[in-house]
């Protein structure tokens, strides 16, 4: 990392450049890393299992189960969750790392919403009596850890539903034995389940709504929920109940999810207090939404036709619904008008990992699993090295009018140490390229701060700017090389490809333009 004089050095050059303005950051935007509660907290290295481990998740059932971890259809690794990271006992110490090593004003974390009630909140409405219902540990919990991020000087973006459901909600185990006989369907079962996440979604704002002005309903409900859920679970992804062509089920999952979407904006809404005080400001309500680069195998009509299809499914079905009111819950591409739906988004939070370019139809096995898709989307090349593609996605999503945040985007680094360090610079030049293209980009959240328990794979993918050993009892953070990328921009503002060769702005390597 350059010395604090080299780093005032270079920081007062380029200041005094009259294209400092347009190489650095734009006033207020947000820069920091992002977490999941399920996949940082267990591993304590001395606190009780028990007490730092949720067991009342579907997915805590989904990766102890036999039934399911030695499923060979589910592609789940196994690893016991003793060698996750610990964040539940670390957090204090992470977040120093986070807002004063790396320099972050801000960072993502999410609240487990089984962790808040392990037990069922049916019939309970009020306020007052859901509070005496909720874990009195894990509202400490949360509070400090909100209470900790503010001290560190950042900003908290949370999250209320990354993936996981409470096992009262969702009984992974039962519903993949048999999906219409289980009693806890979770997505499936939108009579029971949209009431109930929106009353945690009030609950929880109403609680911790003094100290968090921007909030995440609900993380890659298509990419990451529906289609490992209900369709197609792979190595790649699984997710519970992990079934396999349940068509029917997928679209209403995907139904249940906008509609659980707009019901939670409004609870948020209604239940934010804080935006009243002195100095209070509105809630920012959004979705962390998975995108990918999608580009046509060639110029041919059918496969850009096909290009647009996968578009149309993996990304503005849905969105159309929650901006336009745009409702399509037969994936016909017929719309329904639901005035309803609409307008239930402050910004959009862009995940970005992949660019994907569907087969050629003549090439593809034509086994479409809904007439949208004319080419099976298993035949698709998904290009994981591709930084470059979040400037198309950005660009595209822009169409909206609506601020965005990138709230993921990271590279596993189990096989190159230095992928990271590429990854950060190359979507850091691309997040730069759509705002000079005039997006509306507010802020960047790389993913992730450690390594983590990354679902089906357990700790066999080490996504984190800091490498954990998960064999280590101590779990003690190592930082990767990207750490003091990111420490850099962190501290001077400069965007990576921004940096003229002249200057020393980051190490050897790091200029990328």
């Amino acid at each position: 990392m350059p010395s604090r004089y080299l780093l005032a050095l270079t920081f007062l050059t380029m200041a005094s450049s009259p294209s400092w303005a347009r190489d650095t950051m734009p006033n207020g935007f947000l820069l920091g890393t992002a977490i999941a509660g399920f996949q940082v907290d267990m591993g304590c290295p001395t606190i009780a299992p028990e007490e730092c481990e949720d067991r009342h998740s579907d997915w805590y059932e989904y990766i102890t189960s036999p039934w399911t971890r030695l499923n060979p259809s589910l592609f789940m690794k196994g690893d016991p969750t003793s060698r996750g990271p610990g964040f539940y006992e670390t957090y204090r110490d992470d977040l120093y790392r986070a807002g004063k090593e790396l320099g972050s004003n801000a960072i993502r974390i999410s609240i487990e919403w089984s962790r808040l009630f392990p037990e069922s909140t049916t019939g309970v409405d009020d306020f007052v009596a859901l509070r005496q219902l909720a874990s009195s540990a894990a509202l400490d919990y949360y509070h400090n850890l909100i209470g900790a991020i503010r001290a560190q000087g950042m900003v908290p973006f949370v999250t209320l539903n990354h993936y996981t459901l409470p096992k009262w909600i969702h009984s992974a185990i039962d519903c993949n034995i048999h999906l219409l006989r289980c009693q806890h369907k979770g997505w499936v079962d939108p009579a029971r389940i949209i009431p109930e996440i929106s009353k945690y979604a009030g609950f929880v704002a109403r609680e911790f709504g003094q100290d968090v002005d921007y909030w995440l309903t609900l993380n890659e409900p298509f990419s990451a929920v529906v289609l490992p859920s209900y369709l197609l679970p792979t190595p790649e992804r699984t997710n519970p109940p992990g079934l396999y062509l349940q068509i029917d089920a997928a679209k209403t999952a995907n139904a249940t999810m906008i509609e659980a979407h707009a019901k939670m904006y409004d609870a948020i809404k209604e239940a934010d207090v804080s935006s009243g005080e002195p100095g209070g400001r509105p809630a920012e309500v959004g979705i962390a939404y998975s995108f990918f680069a999608i580009r046509p195998a060639t110029s041919h009509p059918i496969d850009q036709r096909v290009a647009a299809n996968l578009k149309y499914l993996m990304h503005d079905q849905f969105l159309d619904a929650l901006i336009y009111g745009r409702f399509d819950p037969d994936w016909s591409g017929r719309t329904i008008e639901r005035p309803d739906l609409a307008r239930h988004l402050d910004f959009i939070g862009i995940n970005y990992y992949v660019r994907l370019t569907p087969p050629k139809l003549s090439l593809g096995s034509v086994n479409p699993i809904d007439h949208l898709l004319l080419a099976n989307p298993i035949d698709a090349v998904f290009d994981r090295d591709a930084p470059d593609g979040l400037t198309q996605v950005l660009m595209e999503q822009s169409r909206y009018g609506l601020p965005l945040y990138v709230t993921e985007t990271g590279t596993d680094a189990i096989r190159d140490q230095e992928r990271p360090r590429r990854w950060l610079l190359g979507t850091l030049a691309a997040t730069h390229a759509a705002i000079e293209r005039g997006v509306d980009v507010r802020g960047y959240f790389y993913w992730t701060l450690m390594d983590n328990y990354e679902w089906n794979h357990g700790m066999d993918s080490r996504f984190g700017l800091f490498s954990v050993d998960p064999m280590d009892q101590s779990k003690r953070r190592v930082p990767r090389s990207a750490v003091d990328a990111f420490s850099f921009i962190s501290q001077t503002r400069l965007w990576p490809d921004a940096c003229p060769p002249s200057q020393p702005c980051l190490e050897s390597g790091t200029n990328v333009k």
